[in-house]
């Protein structure tokens, strides 16, 4: 992973003020995740975070983010997410609900470039008020994690094999490689 963790929580931050918090739980957020770097991938040839992401049964998932979010969940007090995190188990859900302990702030926003802002933008504005089911299908429908087996990892390259892809498998390929 490439990403630095001021980075990796002003995402978490931003999904978790622009999304129905109603939905967002630790699955959604994985789905968000996804769909970042992978329509990043697709418009420009690199993702976000650089996670590596695996075929589980609820879709991908990036690794090391999944690991933050889960040690969020189970032991607030040490985890490095404690300042911009915390979790709620709704009664009668099966879901550990995000809760952001601070807004976004213009700090936040500058740690991005105008094209990976535009990318939050464009996951934002299609998953905002979708539910973690609706979000899991979307995932299955895209062709990384549908030309993967389960517990495969998936390769950004697949990106290329969607019909919404603008960049080549040689292009997301070099850009990977810098």
């Amino acid at each position: 992973m490439k990403i630095s963790l001021p980075k990796l929580k002003a995402i978490i931050l931003y999904f978790a003020e622009n999304t129905d918090n109603r939905f967002l739980g630790k699955v959604k957020l994985m789905k968000l995740f996804y769909f970042m770097d992978f329509m990043h991938v697709k418009k420009y040839g690199a993702p976000i975070t650089y996670d590596n992401y695996y075929n589980l049964e609820h879709g991908p998932i990036p690794t090391v983010i999944k690991n933050l979010v889960d040690s969020a969940a189970d032991d607030i007090d040490n985890s490095v997410l404690s300042d911009v995190i915390k979790f709620e188990r709704p009664p009668n859900i099966d879901m550990y609900r995000v809760i952001p302990l601070r807004k976004f702030t213009e700090y936040d926003r500058k740690l991005f470039s105008e094209n990976e802002l535009k990318t939050l933008e464009r996951v934002r504005h299609r998953f905002a008020t979708s539910t973690t089911a609706a979000i899991e299908k979307a995932s299955h429908d895209e062709a990384p994690w549908g030309k993967t087996n389960l517990g495969d990892e998936i390769s950004y390259n697949l990106a290329a094999e969607d019909t919404d892809c603008e960049v080549s498998k040689e292009e997301i390929d070099f850009m990977l490689s810098i």
